[in-house]
């Protein structure tokens, strides 16, 4: 069972990236300062990562983005692949308790105990995703979730708006 994180602490955090996405010029500003605001405020998001869809790649795959954490080997994921892949092939938020015992995982780490995948959607469409591993059993309660979705769901807005947003999509 996931032990969601203090709500007053949670609050704090939606509230900060509420003001790093107002003060953000870029979606790529915006997804560097989410990533390090969660690393950071979290106290169980070991690995705070987004990956992109890169566009025009057939078949397609998503590509590492701004990250907080150990290095991966996981760069380039294709979306027939791990739980990323299975976030962003869905469009729904994949949460697991026990990553090793999810066939889906692609092992980053032997620390990662649970992991939390979001998509982020821009113009309707999934176009990347908000990746945290921690390296506690069941880390992500319903108010991690809802955080997290927060955050995917503000970068995605900062995603469709061409004057922030001019080399992606």
């Amino acid at each position: 069972m996931a032990k969601t994180a203090n709500p007053s602490k949670i609050e704090e955090v939606r509230k900060e990236a509420d003001r790093l996405n107002a003060a953000a010029g870029t979606a790529e500003q915006l997804m560097k300062d989410i990533t390090l605001l969660l690393h950071e405020k979290m106290l169980k998001y070991n690995w705070v990562g987004f990956y992109l869809l890169e566009p025009g790649a057939n078949p397609p795959v998503l590509v590492l983005g701004h990250f907080r954490g150990a290095m991966t080997p996981h760069t380039r994921i294709p979306l027939n692949q791990g739980i990323c892949g299975a976030a962003a092939s869905s469009g729904k938020t994949v949460v697991v308790d026990d990553v090793q015992s999810d066939p889906r995982y692609l092992a980053c780490s032997l620390e990662t105990k649970s992991e939390i995948v979001v998509p982020v959607f821009a113009s309707g469409k999934v176009v990347g995703e908000l990746d945290i591993d921690s390296h506690f059993p069941a880390a992500f309660g319903a108010q991690d979730r809802e955080l997290v979705e927060y955050c995917a769901q503000l970068v995605g807005r900062r995603l469709e708006t061409p004057e922030t947003n001019p080399a992606r999509f």
